[in-house]
């Protein structure tokens, strides 16, 4: 059962596979003495990102939802010791960062990365323990309206900003979390058409992953293409049980995440079963 249709079977498991193999290795190089330590702040962080990037595939090829979330411990063990290496280095080297990403809200890609996590710990219920952790490294309490509401469904001590940082295209999902209960669903689908050419940015605020898969800018056959999920709708619906009838079957939807016992809601999965079963009565 493949989720995205955009890349074949062939190519998710491939992709998988390496990335599985990748892990393993660059594990294994944190684990040992390191010839270029400044680096290894930004390779550790770089591999939280990489742990995403496997579960968003394993998600695209259609792999069991409670086997993905098996890797978000993973991921937050790279992070904070990506953190911990960053003081310990910085400090010593007295430098002002030794890593590239931009640990603030206010830049689009770790906006992003924050509200990705939030909202896949929100779907996939971790635990508390990671939970805590997770709130820990994002952070930046009361400075996004839209991030902090998402996160008080779960923590409701936090402090909630005034102010949206990113008003596209969040403007659309905060207007969808606001409205009345009947036009949720419509607005709920309207952010998700908005969600990918919203995020078009210039330089730097352009989103890492922006153009993978474009078939001119960065082909599948480069290998970076991990899918184009919203996370940020399915963790607005779990946290304020929006009606998202209106948006299964959306090619940038990943609602299976909601509901891990089935049936998929990806209309092109369904399809596959259908001619699958076709095939095996000879039709």
């Amino acid at each position: 059962m493949i989720r995205d249709s955009m890349a074949n079977i062939s190519y998710w498991r491939e992709r998988v596979a390496k990335d599985v193999v990748w892990i393993k290795k660059a594990e294994k190089l944190l684990s040992e003495p390191s010839q270029n330590p400044v680096y290894d702040p930004q390779f550790s962080f770089d591999l939280s990102r990489d742990i995403l990037r496997l579960m968003l595939r394993r998600y695209s090829q259609g792999d069991p939802v409670p086997e993905i979330k098996q890797l978000f411990p993973k991921l937050l063990d790279t992070w904070e010791l990506s953190n911990s290496l960053a003081d310990g280095i910085c400090a010593e080297n007295h430098l002002k960062t030794c890593r590239d990403w931009v640990f603030d809200l206010s830049d689009l890609n770790h906006y992003i990365w924050c509200f990705w996590l939030v909202g896949l710990a929100l779907v996939l219920q971790i635990p508390d323990g990671q939970w805590g952790r997770l709130l820990a490294l994002v952070g930046e309490e009361g400075k996004d309206i839209l991030l902090d509401r998402v996160i008080v469904s779960r923590q409701p001590s936090r402090v909630v900003g005034d102010v949206l940082l990113h008003d596209k295209p969040y403007a659309r999902l905060l207007k969808a979390i606001d409205a009345p209960k009947e036009q949720q669903a419509i607005l709920l689908r309207e952010f998700i058409n908005g969600w990918y050419p919203e995020l078009n940015r210039r330089g730097k605020q352009q989103p890492w992953w922006y153009q993978y898969g474009d078939p001119e800018k960065h082909p599948l056959e480069k290998g970076s293409y991990f899918g184009r999920w919203c996370i940020e709708a399915v963790a607005a619906v779990a946290a304020f049980r929006l009606d998202d009838s209106q948006c299964l079957g959306h090619p940038h939807y990943p609602g299976d995440l909601l509901r891990p016992n089935g049936p998929s809601t990806h209309l092109h999965s369904q399809e596959t079963k259908a001619r699958s079963w076709l095939r095996f009565f000879g039709i």
